[in-house]
């Protein structure tokens, strides 16, 4: 045993009182305004249904399209793996996968759309469209099987500009107040979609609206929470040049779930035309790398957009839209963008195809490398706690959504769903 050696200090003992006094309102300020990830899935999509379009079948319906376009374009793993350009080594295990995915849960979010795809209509029948959507989603919610629900399902209303305002608060209500009596409750997975905000105030507008629900309907304060949609140029630079998004959030007090980006609305603002109008134009570069670094570390999750190319007509024709829709979704899930929207049943192969194999071509390295940085045991690579977070949270994603097992990422890492939970900072 060696001689325990004397350590000595230069500071007064109060000086770390002091500072940690002179930072207390800086700690409450992060822990508010920044508190991690809200430890939920995310879906990989979101899909919109005109609101008179929608039904109890939806969801199966898109399914068999889905299906039903798989087996006439790309029957088996082969010819999938010829048309996307997919390794040998994932073909079967993807194909597989994605028939699975289109039998079991073909739709991982759905809003039920007021908005753009419903159009304007008499007052009477958005009325009853919204009576009906509340009552639909109550008994989707209750049914409880995914093959049929959604694990999320809301709507999008009209947006809180003055010409359609009223209209759109009119429609939350008879929703709202539909679902809650047909529900008995306020059902988890419930999703709001509050499109084109162009000021913060808006959010406040919607925060102060939910507020006043929830206290006429004897709700838990902040029981409502809600997506933003960025479609217009002063949703990312305000007019005296700073950013909106960041205001954005902080104005929905703790509400806002989401951050929706709108390919075509915002597209358009910019001027870009029709023809070149997509989610990997520059413009959508720039409003998505905003968006991202706005709700970094809020909880606030980042959608993508979609693509106007529908996947019908001749084979042909499909394997061109499929690719591109293949490319795109890869290209944003390389981009941290792990949402997407989806416009049409044959876009699900592709959707999925491109997830899985996102999923599956990472999933053994990330699974070794969590584990050595769990191990201590070192290896090639370096790791920091930010990166085992990044590495757990990569293996939570591809959980979710079906594209690995739990038995197969325990087998490779050696951790428990409780173990990459806490290494990804979920509650």
């Amino acid at each position: 045993m060696g001689q325990q050696e004397t350590v000595t200090t230069s500071l007064a003992s109060g000086v770390g009182k002091d500072i940690g006094a002179y930072l207390a309102p800086v700690d409450a300020e992060l822990a508010r305004r920044y508190p991690g990830d809200p430890g939920t899935r995310q879906p990989v999509h979101t899909v919109y249904v005109p609101a008179d379009a929608f039904t109890a079948d939806t969801v199966r319906t898109w399914g068999d399209r889905a299906l039903a376009a798989l087996d006439a374009h790309a029957p088996d793993a082969a010819s999938l793996a010829a048309v996307l350009g997919l390794p040998d080594h994932l073909a079967a295990g993807v194909h597989d996968r994605v028939r699975a995915k289109l039998l079991r849960e073909p739709v991982e979010d759905l809003r039920i759309d007021f908005e753009d795809g419903y159009g304007t209509r008499p007052d009477d029948e958005e009325d009853a469209a919204a009576a009906r959507a509340g009552r639909l989603a109550a008994a989707a919610f209750a049914s409880g099987g995914p093959a049929h629900t959604p694990p999320y399902l809301g709507i999008r209303m009209k947006c809180m500009e003055a010409a359609v305002r009223d209209r759109g608060i009119r429609t939350l209500d008879i929703f709202l107040t539909a679902l809650l009596e047909a529900a008995g409750g306020l059902p988890r997975g419930l999703v709001l979609t509050l499109p084109k905000v162009t000021y913060a105030e808006q959010v406040s507008a919607m925060v102060r609206l939910l507020t006043a629900f929830e206290k006429e309907r004897g709700l838990d304060s902040g029981a409502l929470g809600f997506e933003i949609q960025i479609e217009t140029s002063q949703a990312v630079l305000a007019a005296d040049g700073s950013a909106t998004v960041a205001r954005m959030i902080d104005a929905a007090r703790g509400r806002a779930t989401g951050l929706h980006y709108g390919t075509f609305d915002y597209s358009a603002a910019l001027g870009v035309s029709a023809a070149h109008q997509s989610m990997e134009h520059p413009v959508a570069d720039h409003a998505k790398a905003v968006m991202q670094v706005a709700a970094a570390g809020t909880g606030v999750r980042l959608s993508d957009g979609a693509t106007n190319v529908l996947p019908v007509g001749t084979t042909e024709r499909v394997h061109d839209a499929w690719r591109l829709h293949h490319r795109l979704v890869g290209r944003s899930l390389a981009r941290a963008y792990y949402q997407g929207w989806d416009m049409h049943p044959g876009h699900l192969p592709t959707r999925y195809a491109a997830v899985y194999a996102f999923y599956r071509e990472g999933f053994e390295q990330a699974a070794a490398r969590l584990a050595a940085y769990a191990n201590r045991s070192g290896g090639d690579v370096m790791d920091e706690p930010a990166t085992a977070r990044a590495l757990s949270g990569y293996l939570l994603r591809g959980l979710d959504c079906g594209a690995l097992d739990t038995a197969e990422v325990a087998r490779l890492s050696g951790l428990t769903r409780a173990d990459l939970d806490g290494y990804a900072g979920r509650g």
